[in-house]
Formats: C-alpha cells, sequence, structure tokens
C-alpha cells in the first residue's frame, strides 16, 4: 500500500518545503501512524525498529511546538550513547533548517564539562544526550528543565539494558508533569513497560512491524565446523559486501579478531569502549564515508552507527539476547535498502540459534560455508581516503567550504570528492584514493574561508 505524503499533515508550509528538499516527500509506516497523536500533543509509546524513521517522527513532533523567542530548553530527547545522540542532533539540525534560530545542543559524556556549561550559558531550544551527562549538569545547576515541554526516550530498552533506568526518573522529576512523553525502542520488555507506566499519561500505542527489512534483509545462519575467522573470511568472499560490521561480544574478543584478519592481509578497523571517546568519532565517521569497510566491533560501541546503506552485519559471537540479535541487524536493511545478516554459531549454539532466529521471524535453517572460497583482502580495501580538518561547526565551517576549497585554483575534481561530514571542532572529508595525496597539499596549502586549517589524513 502506498503511504501517503507528508503534505497530508498539518505543518508549516515552511517545514514542508524543507522536507521536500531533503528528500522526504512520503511517511513511513512509523511515521504515519506515529505523527498525528504526536502532532495533537499526545503522549506515545512507538515500538519500531532501526532505519524505521522514527527520528523524523519525534523530530517534528518537537520541532513544531519551539518558541524561537524564548531560550530554555523547550525539548529533551535522552539516547544511550554519545554516538546516537550525535546522530540525532545530526538530522534534527536538517530538520530545522526552515528556522534557523533554533539551538540544538548535545550533552554527552566523554569530554570535558566546562564547554557544555559554557554553551549552555547561552541557551539551547533542545538538548540530546545522554542520561548521565544530562544528570550531571542537572546536579551541579548548569541546566534546566522547568520549561520542557517534549521528553522523548530514544533506544529506550538499549538504555535500561545500559542501567540508565534510575538516572532517567530522577531528571523527570525535574520535568513539569504536564510535558509531552514520547518513548521509541525496537522491543518490549517488561523493563519498558513498568517505565512507559512510570511516565507517559494515557499514551497512544503504535507498534510497526518493519515491513521493508522483512522484505529487504535476508538472515543466514552458519554452522561453524571448524576455525571461526576461516568461515568468516569465506563467508567475505562468497557474500563480498560493500561494508559490513562485524559483532563480538567483547573487546579482547575485537581485538583477537583484528589482529587475525591483519595477519591474513585484511584491513578492518576496531570499535569498543576502549577507545577514547574521539577515537572512537573518528572510526565511526571514517567507517560512515567510506574510509573503512570493516568494522569489528561490540554492541555498546556501534549504538551510533548510521549507515544508509550498510551492506551486511556479521555476528561473529552469537549475541546473548534476542533484543541484542535485533538490534544488530538492525544496524542492516535500513529504510528500504537491501542488507544480510550473517550468523557463526557452533553445533553446541544451535538451541540458542535457533531462538535468535524466532526473533527475527525468519526460518531457521542452518548452512554451511566451507565450500566458500576465501575472500581476497584487496577486495576490502577502501575506495576513499579520509582527510580531517582541525576545525569545524565552532568555526563556522559547511560542507561547501570545504568543496570549494578542494576545487579552487585548478584543484581536484568535484567529482572526486564523496560525502562530507562536519562536527563541532573537526570535519572529515572522503576524496578517492588516487587524488588523497593533491587533495591534502590543496588543504594544506590554501585556505578555507579565508583561514589556514591542520590537515591530515585520518587513518
Amino acid at each position: 500500500m502506498t503511504s501517503k505524503p507528508f503534505t497530508t499533515l498539518p505543518l508549516p508550509a515552511a517545514l514542508q518545503q524543507n522536507l521536500d528538499a531533503l528528500g522526504y516527500r512520503r511517511m513511513t509506516p512509523v511515521q504515519e501512524q506515529s505523527l498525528p497523536a504526536l502532532l495533537e500533543g499526545k503522549d506515545a509509546i512507538v515500538r519500531a525498529q532501526t532505519g524505521s524513521g522514527k527520528t523524523l517522527a519525534f523530530g517534528i513532533g518537537t520541532i513544531m511546538k519551539l518558541a524561537e523567542n524564548e531560550s530554555d530548553v523547550q525539548g529533551l530527547i535522552l539516547c544511550p550513547t554519545r554516538e546516537l545522540a550525535e546522530q540525532v542532533a545530526g538530522e534534527l539540525r536538517r530538520l530545522s533548517r526552515h528556522r534557523p534560530n533554533i539551538k540544538i545542543l548535545t550533552l554527552c559524556g566523554g569530554v570535558p564539562l566546562a564547554p557544555q556549561r559554557d554553551s549552555l550559558q547561552y541557551g539551547a531550544h533542545i538538548v540530546v544526550g545522554t542520561p548521565g551527562r544530562v544528570l550531571d549538569h542537572l546536579g551541579k545547576k548548569t541546566l534546566s528543565l522547568s520549561k520542557v515541554h517534549t521528553l522523548v526516550l530514544d533506544e529506550a530498552d538499549r538504555m535500561l539494558d545500559l542501567g540508565f533506568h534510575d538516572a532517567i526518573m530522577k531528571i523527570a522529576s525535574h520535568l513539569t508533569s504536564s510535558r509531552q512523553s514520547l518513548l521509541f525502542s525496537a522491543t518490549f520488555p517488561e523493563t519498558i513497560a513498568a517505565i512507559a507506566a512510570a511516565l507517559l499519561r494515557d499514551p497512544v500505542t503504535v507498534e510497526v512491524e518493519n515491513s521493508a527489512s522483512e522484505v529487504t534483509l535476508t538472515q543466514h545462519f552458519f554452522k561453524v565446523k571448524g576455525e571461526k575467522v576461516g568461515t568468516l573470511v569465506r563467508l567475505l568472499g562468497h557474500y563480498s559486501p560493500e561494508s559490513a560490521v562485524v559483532f563480538c561480544n567483547t573487546k579482547a574478543g575485537c581485538d583477537a579478531l583484528a589482529i587475525a584478519l591483519a595477519e591474513q592481509g585484511y584491513d578492518a578497523a576496531v570499535l569498543h569502549g576502549d577507545l577514547r571517546q574521539g577515537e572512537r568519532t573518528e572510526v565511526l565517521t571514517r567507517f560512515a564515508l567510506g574510509g573503512i569497510r570493516l568494522l569489528i566491533a561490540t554492541d555498546v560501541a556501534a549504538r551510533g552507527l548510521d549507515i544508509k546503506a550498510l551492506g551486511a552485519v556479521i555476528n561473529f559471537d552469537l549475541p546473548e539476547k534476542p533484543e541484542t540479535y535485533l538490534h544488530r541487524v538492525g544496524r542492516t536493511a535500513r529504510a528500504g535498502s537491501t542488507g544480510m545478516a550473517l550468523t557463526l554459531f557452533t553445533p553446541k549454539q544451535q538451541p540458542a540459534a535457533e531462538r535468535l532466529a524466532e526473533a527475527g521471524e525468519t526460518p531457521f535453517s542452518p548452512e554451511d560455508a566451507s565450500g566458500f572460497p576465501p575472500a581476497d583482502p584487496v577486495r576490502f580495501l577502501p575506495d576513499f581516503a579520509i582527510l580531517r580538518i582541525d576545525g569545524g561547526r565552532k568555526q563556522k565551517l559547511r560542507p561547501g567550504d570545504l568543496l570549494g576549497a578542494l576545487c579552487a585554483s585548478g584543484g581536484i575534481d568535484g567529482k572526486a570528492v564523496g560525502n562530507i561530514a562536519v562536527h563541532d571542532t573537526l570535519a572529515y572529508v572522503a576524496v578517492e584514493q588516487g587524488v588523497a595525496d593533491t587533495a591534502l597539499q590543496q588543504l594544506n596549502r590554501g585556505k578555507i574561508k579565508g583561514k589556514k586549517f591542520r590537515v591530515r589524513i585520518a587513518q
């Protein structure tokens, strides 16, 4: 059935035009089913898989109610990790482009409190943050939530898995009882029902089966008869995904797998909690921009991963919970794109693998990869090099500024430039490997918006 266009909603013309410019013309099922209630100011519980368009749903609902002439925090969005918070904040900034005076601030751990405190002094309309850091600011009285009219719990099940229940309840105690509360979750365990009962008033319940993923996500289960790394290499050779996230259950497991793959000539990056926050952000950005094709990660570290066309999720280690499996495979086949989930299991793990297949609503049919040819390591070398510029939004840099500097005065062809990501104090540009050195020299010897910035190749 054809989805409804956004023009059927009572949205301002400027917002409609912005949505159209961003390529959002028809609603996804979660948007179509939840937005009417959200726009009416009702509390809501929304169960939908990642990649279903939920950020746009609660983003529109929150932005619609903002008063630009008031500098108090009016919308609070809580996320389980900094990576997801930054992803959400980025999407909200895009959605609010038609209202240039709207200020959106992220408050997350892993960075000093002082710069966040200083930014809060100038006010913010929306705060997107992790519960621990938001609670820190409340304790130091650097943040007031007395004017918040919209509370959003994004990926609420993961926040509860990470032990944020008490922090969420303490934060909620600082909010007015008249607020609108929205809870978004991919799964609905008993802990979700309990916190929903405590925080929401007569909520509307929206449950969206991820029909797009059911059609475009292919799930395979492989019984490992020999060495697991060998099985992984054969899967990479057989399916040859453009990019893949390989999940391990522990940090030590990630490191060991990266070493084993490196010994066979594969270039893979690692993402886990032992990395400093800046390192994690850089790895995620390089992967998102195409500078890395194989990423080995733990579940917590990959929470903010948002790749538009991730080729495959590979469960090198069997996840312990069905909920974890659903979150992992939800990284691929997002918003109607195709993807695959490849899960390795030993004979002893077959009962657990069968439960995961049931959770993924797919038939359990064990496969054998022993006859697959191993992958060519060269196949997984990235097409792009990633340039890191030591300047970002706070230095007023925009993607167009970087593209212009690269192409100025007979520089590189704009067709050789890939995606660009601009963060608060850093920016990253993907350029084709063949012109990486030329692009680096172009930026280092020239200026961007009339200023000199340090530039290097991120690796």
